[in-house]
């Protein structure tokens, strides 16, 4: 075993990624800016002798993924956009039946069908839940093209450790960007694109997965409840679980937060640009820091609670209209004042209008 890099797209990457960390099914519906995906996991799932099917929509996409979760296979969907809309029921039955699965949106421009430029306003519907009912998807989002590859490995591990829907949020940068990325590859003269070969990844069985009953009880995975008692019963085990998530599984990246007196809160992209702002203002001696929340769902709120002790202002920037902006309102509980900086429609804060917005600030 030897660690390479190689050159690799971020809708790439995440394909290489769910391949690694296992995924067995794949079922997509081509949209962009996310169809590198597709057409990757349609070449390397071959190679794999794994199953991938372009279904005829989106939702016919996510009920196949719901058909085999429930066998016990490592399952993963993707979209942008209005395609995960389309997706929104049955991502809600998975939750329901308590299915693993993974869906990744890399984000355009809406509402509508928009443009397919950039942009982060599916905040909302990934993290409060999306389609119907009293559930939630963990929510990851990666800001470079190796976090794209190695949160594939934790998006199948949470969904397999909690039986819940994992979503991947990216934006159309994120997927459509190249970097560099190390991975592990297997020595010899292979065929593939990037010279890759998976190393098979020993997953455990499902005791809950249908398998067919010859020798055991039978399995009933199901989301219909008649009765009144039955579903709400479904509804507190689910806010168990959650809250279980909660306090287990937030997860977030402190930058030179320690002393400073605005703090930036930013993810995915924007956290790129964020970071730059705070390593040229910090070389002028200005105590500016940044939280990037890498769960979007659960939300970093003890990063909040710790540091508004002491008078700090926070500045959310989003390519959005203020969307993970009311998150961070509830984190800070009216401790700190919340200044925003957003753009939407496929536009970008800058790294100049971050910094007017700072100075306006007049720390």
């Amino acid at each position: 075993m030897k660690k390479e890099k190689i050159l690799i797209s971020g809708n790439e990457a995440i394909g290489e990624g769910a391949i690694q960390a296992g995924c067995f099914f794949y079922a997509g519906y081509p949209i962009t800016p996310q169809n590198e995906l597709t057409a990757y996991m349609a070449k390397r799932m071959l190679q794999e002798k794994r199953i991938f099917i372009q279904a005829e929509s989106e939702v016919s996409a996510i009920n196949m993924v719901l058909g085999a979760s429930s066998c016990g296979f490592r399952a993963m969907t993707s979209s942008s956009s209005p395609g995960i809309s389309l997706k929104q029921e049955g991502i809600s039955y998975l939750a329901a039946c308590q299915l693993p699965a993974v869906i990744v949106n890399i984000m355009r421009a809406g509402p509508g069908l928009g443009n397919v430029f950039p942009a982060q306003s599916d905040y909302f519907q990934a993290t409060k839940g999306g389609g119907h009912g009293d559930y939630h998807s963990i929510v990851l989002a990666p800001s470079n093209i190796q976090e794209a590859f190695d949160f594939m490995f934790l998006a199948f591990d949470l969904a397999d450790k909690y039986r819940n829907p994992v979503m991947i949020l990216g934006d159309g940068i994120l997927g459509q960007m190249m970097e560099p990325l190390r991975l592990s590859v297997v020595s010899g003269q292979l065929s593939d694109r990037y010279n890759l070969k998976t190393k098979n990844r020993k997953l455990k069985a499902k005791s809950w997965a249908l398998t067919g009953c010859k020798k055991r009880s039978p399995h009933i995975i199901r989301s219909l409840y008649l009765k009144q008692k039955e579903i709400e019963e479904l509804n507190l085990l689910l806010q168990k679980k959650y809250k279980t998530i909660k306090q287990k599984e937030s997860r977030w990246q402190e930058v030179d937060i320690e002393d400073a007196k605005v703090i930036m809160v930013a993810y995915g992209t924007m956290a790129r640009i964020a970071k730059g702002v705070v390593k040229k203002l910090r070389e002028k001696n200005k105590k500016i820091g940044l939280i990037r929340p890498i769960t979007l769902w659960p939300f970093p709120q003890r990063v909040f609670e710790r540091i508004c002790q002491r008078r700090i202002i926070f500045l959310v920037i989003e390519m959005s209209y203020g969307q993970m902006l009311e998150d961070v309102k509830l984190a800070v509980e009216g401790r700190a004042k919340v200044e925003f900086l957003g753009r939407g429609g496929g536009g970008i804060p800058k790294e100049q209008e971050i910094l007017h917005k700072i100075e306006s600030l007049k720390i």
